[in-house]
């Protein structure tokens, strides 16, 4: 089944009516996000680090990236490998993984790839500890991925032209407008003529962009079809995946 479109906050109050437990979840979130904002009033990326270290603080670091679970986080893990490995992904590619976490899906790519042919970038601190952890558990040391916090989007210390694939899985339905722009403007600069980047995001049932709690934020598609080739790229919705949110493919020229 096709991506649902989100519509705005009626629906959430909707949600919260139906499902008491989302609703305190919800108010939760607020009172947390609003302490953060005090501190990190302006710059996006600082607050979510913030979220982020809250999270794997309050619960874990699977917890932290969406799947509080070791069942449900093996299986996105590997529902977004073998997606992408039937989707275009070759053992000679090199990747570069945007938003990796704690390698829920990275572990296999490093797996599947050559060595030293996976690079992986997280705002977050906490969550690449976790991810160095996950790399020793599934013995992968010798792969020699290269792991990295980042601080904005740019990109900087990475080569330019020199990927074949780029993935960003649930990091820009976090991400308001300008730092998904920054993004896409990073990807042009690092991915080779002819590589792709795939990514997430939630999809707008209404034709505007609209975000809540400065956590989550929806997307027309149009809107990023437009941004795409602003920078270069030509937009392929990936109408097979099957998950909550919808996935945009981008050709690099």
């Amino acid at each position: 089944m096709p991506a649902k479109k989100q519509s705005g906050r009626f629906t959430k109050i909707g949600k919260g009516i139906r499902d008491p437990g989302a609703a305190v979840r919800y108010l939760r979130r607020t009172w947390r996000n609003r302490r953060i904002t005090k501190t990190a009033p302006t710059d996006h990326i600082a607050f979510y680090r913030q979220v982020m270290a809250d999270d794997v603080a309050r619960a874990s670091a699977n917890a932290a990236v969406g799947t509080a679970d070791e069942k449900s986080w093996l299986s996105l893990g590997e529902r977004q490998f073998a997606y992408l490995r039937d989707h275009g992904l070759q053992p000679d590619h090199r990747m570069f993984e945007i938003g990796c976490g704690n390698l829920r899906a990275g572990w296999r790519f490093i797996e599947f790839l050559g060595v030293g042919a996976y690079t992986g970038v997280d705002i977050s601190p906490e969550i690449m500890i976790a991810a160095q952890a996950t790399l020793a558990e599934r013995g992968l040391q010798a792969k020699r991925p290269y792991l990295m916090v980042i601080g904005d989007m740019s990109f900087g210390a990475l080569p330019d032209s020199h990927f074949d694939v780029v993935h960003a899985h649930s990091v820009f339905s976090h991400c308001p407008v300008d730092i998904v722009e920054a993004a896409i403007a990073g990807v042009r600069r690092v991915i080779r003529p002819g590589g792709f980047f795939d990514f997430t995001y939630n999809e707008s049932g209404e034709d505007r962009y609209w975000g809540t709690l400065r956590e989550d934020y929806f997307y027309p598609t149009g809107m990023l079809n437009d941004l795409a080739a602003r920078h270069g790229f030509r937009p392929e919705p990936m109408h097979d995946w099957v998950h909550s949110q919808a996935k945009l493919r981008l050709w690099a020229n």
